[in-house]
């Protein structure tokens, strides 16, 4: 059984996909009355579900007639992803923003559920037995590497 903040996410994201603008405004009152839960509920699935990393950007407006409005980013194009992923990746990565880039490829359908898997494996601190700046480093050349070489086969 879905626990109320996995209702919530997927609520949030069907909401976000039926909109042409590619974007949601609601009222946190409001969705917690829906889900019938109190409004932290609904700003933990937001503030950890709904992240940059995972490819959206919320804006939050508080006071009587506050809302919150998540927006979903695109993934550029193929042929300007390794631009994309060199920008995103930089130098050194930490898990938490490797897994989120991962999720993105993995929801905008650039990776398989299989193949993010087998990624986040590889680039777990549990694996990548360095200290840091080392194994943050090491995480990013391996993401890029595996990155190029999955999406140059699609």
């Amino acid at each position: 059984m879905r626990n109320v903040s996995d209702i919530i996410e997927q609520y949030l994201k069907n909401i976000l996909l039926e909109s042409p603008q590619g974007l949601v405004e609601i009222q946190r009152n409001d969705l917690a009355d829906r889900f019938s839960c109190v409004p932290s509920q609904i700003n933990y699935v937001i503030s950890t579900r709904f992240t940059l990393e995972k490819g959206y950007v919320v804006e939050s407006k508080r006071g009587g007639g506050g809302y919150i409005r998540i927006q979903r980013i695109q993934l550029p194009a193929q042929h300007a992803i390794h631009t994309h992923l060199h920008q995103s990746i930089g130098e050194e990565i930490s898990q938490s923003a490797a897994e989120g880039l991962i999720y993105q490829l993995e929801e905008a359908h650039f990776l398989s559920k299989r193949e993010a898997c087998l990624m986040k494996a590889a680039l777990s601190r549990d694996t990548l037995l360095l200290k840091l700046p080392y194994r943050d480093q090491l995480r990013a050349r391996l993401l890029k590497a595996m990155l190029i070489s999955l999406l140059a086969t699609k």
